[in-house]
């Protein structure tokens, strides 16, 4: 009998990607805040808010692991980022605990080591350098992973997730991308490895010359189909403005985003 898998934030463009390339593999819970359209038949839907503890224990009797995706997904006011993602995060975790599933895929991001230049070569696990409020959040999220797995004996992935798309759209990119079917290959190793504990690793595909070293990944057996740079020809090659944080720093825009919104369409 297939896994139940209860996927947070899944009306996000990223929980998208994913219900796609996973395909029938799972029974999939799906949870947001929002409607999720077009339910499959191993596809079911139940609203929660991550600030309710209560909405999300109901949601896990019967499941068997979370990917959590849900969440405040760029930089905002700290209010916002507040309750979505820290008091979010704490609530999924102890939900998680109080309901026997000791599985996590956690949606960690690049940007818990957002300032780290682009010209500087770090592993999954470098220590952080969150380049924003979200960021700061999601160095909460990895640090409550780990607690849970050496207190509570969780297995936890924390995914440091670069950009989810069909392909990379500029020249920072050719770094961070993660393409969807190598995303689901990650949260797949997440959700199977036995005896998994804490383990970070960089949602990245293969990219060729990136900046980000992906080891702990190949060591748990991750295989990405996908390069970056089979797409560099259709991405501006033009040197980076030195004077840019947002062309130096690997967290790029994110450096310099205060108002909340979307820093990329800065």
């Amino acid at each position: 009998m297939p896994k139940t898998i209860l996927i947070t934030g899944a009306a996000g463009g990223v929980a998208g990607y994913l219900r796609r390339e996973l395909g029938t593999a799972y029974r999939l819970v799906l949870s947001d805040v929002r409607p999720v359209d077009a339910l499959r038949a191993h596809e079911t839907f139940r609203a929660a808010d991550l600030t309710d503890m209560d909405a999300l224990r109901a949601l896990l009797p019967g499941v068997d692991a979370v990917v959590h995706l849900g969440g405040q997904s760029v930089e905002g006011s700290w209010n916002a980022v507040l309750d979505r993602n820290i008091v979010g995060a704490y609530n999924l975790f102890e939900s998680a605990r109080q309901e026997g599933v000791s599985r996590v895929v956690f949606a960690s991001s690049c940007h818990a080591v957002g300032f780290y230049r682009l010209d500087e070569t770090i592993e999954a696990d470098a220590y952080f350098k969150p380049d924003s409020r979200y960021g700061v959040s999601k160095v909460f999220g990895e640090a409550l992973g780990a607690l849970y797995a050496d207190k509570y004996g969780f297995d936890v992935l924390a995914i440091r997730i670069g950009n989810v798309a069909e392909r990379p759209v500029d020249r920072r990119r050719l770094t961070s991308w993660l393409s969807p079917r190598d995303l689901a290959q990650l949260v797949r190793i997440g959700i199977e490895t036995p005896a998994l504990g804490y383990q970070v690793v960089f949602g990245m595909s293969r990219n060729t010359g990136s900046c980000w070293v992906n080891s702990t990944a190949y060591r748990l057996g991750y295989a990405p189909q996908d390069d970056a740079m089979d797409h560099a020809d259709r991405i501006d090659a033009s040197p980076p403005d030195p004077d840019d944080p947002a062309q130096v720093y690997q967290g790029g825009p994110f450096v310099l985003a205060e108002t909340g919104g979307d820093p990329w369409k800065r």
